[in-house]
């Protein structure tokens, strides 16, 4: 009796991988970040208006296509997701407060601290940082312990004084001064680059990958974190408010150091897409199933928004 021949493997476009993606974070971080009653309902009110509705998803989305290439199943992937994007939206509640960057526009609505309050904003904050480890610690994101305590581990590397706040930290010090290349992309590797390398990892995590597996993503995820950077630094210096949702040209005006102020513009979408370039081939191992990710690198640096 004669076989009938494989289905073509489908791979999603990206298009189509980036909105699944974006619906289930939505949907997870709905479910994560009820409504209680009671007084403390503002605080869910202010967590729910900053993680909810809005932002590109990309960190989710990393977590969500890198989970799929082992095997993780759907829920648990997605429950990830919605952590890391918990902390990112806590690292823009606070990014955006008076005494930090000071602005009052965050993907295309008033800030957090505008919508509410400065004292409501930093709680929610504080609260959407703290919900994301609670939810990487509980059984229903993996069955195993040592997984749940690698994520949550993973994620306080990526987010503290050696990740996302160290880099915040030196973004306040340096501003008004003239940073090398070489400090910028530290700079940066820090505030913006770890999350997103954890993120570009944590499905790895999930998926109790090989350790030599792990460092491709990790290396990936490093790669496209820079990337992503100095696009956003491009869109602040050629877009407009309209296009990316929060207050263009801010960066010139502060003086912070990106890596448009260091190189230029050109020559700094050079790097970008030499970068984006270097994380696609991390994936080469994986082959087309990557698909999605390989060219997730190239959306990155090409994105008006």
């Amino acid at each position: 009796m004669s076989v009938p021949p494989a289905e073509p493997l489908t791979v999603p476009t990206l298009p189509d991988a980036l909105a699944h993606a974006a619906r289930e974070v939505e949907a997870a971080l709905d479910t994560l970040l009820p409504l209680p009653e009671g007084p403390e309902a503002r605080l869910a009110e202010a967590m729910r208006y900053a993680a909810l509705g809005g932002g590109k998803r990309l960190r989710g989305f990393l977590a969500i296509e890198t989970a799929a290439l082992f095997g993780v199943a759907a829920t648990c992937a997605a429950r990830v997701a919605a952590a890391i994007e918990m902390l990112h939206a806590y690292s823009l509640v606070h990014d955006d407060l008076p005494s930090m960057d000071n602005d009052d526009l965050r993907r295309g609505k008033p800030s957090c601290h505008r919508a509410f309050d400065e004292a409501t904003a930093i709680l929610a904050g504080d609260a959407l940082q703290t919900r994301a480890f609670e939810v990487l610690a509980e059984p229903n994101t993996h069955s195993d312990p040592l997984a749940r305590a690698e994520l949550v581990l993973g994620l306080a590397a990526a987010a503290g004084a050696r990740g996302m706040v160290g880099g915040q930290m030196i973004d306040m010090l340096t501003e008004g001064r003239e940073l090398d290349t070489a400090e910028v992309s530290r700079l940066q590797a820090l505030k913006t680059g770890r999350l997103i390398q954890f993120s570009a990892e944590s499905g790895a995590i999930l998926g109790r990958a090989a350790p030599a597996q792990r460092h491709l993503f990790a290396a990936y995820g490093r790669d496209l974190g820079a990337a992503f950077q100095i696009a956003d630094d491009l869109l602040d210096a050629e877009g407009t408010t309209e296009e990316t949702g929060k207050t263009a040209g801010k960066d010139a005006a502060a003086g912070k150091a990106t890596m448009v102020a260091a190189l230029g513009p050109d020559r700094a979408r050079a790097h970008a897409a030499m970068l984006a370039r270097q994380a696609a081939d991390h994936l080469a191992a994986f082959g087309p199933r990557a698909d999605p990710l390989r060219e997730l690198a190239q959306f990155v640096v090409t994105r008006r928004s």
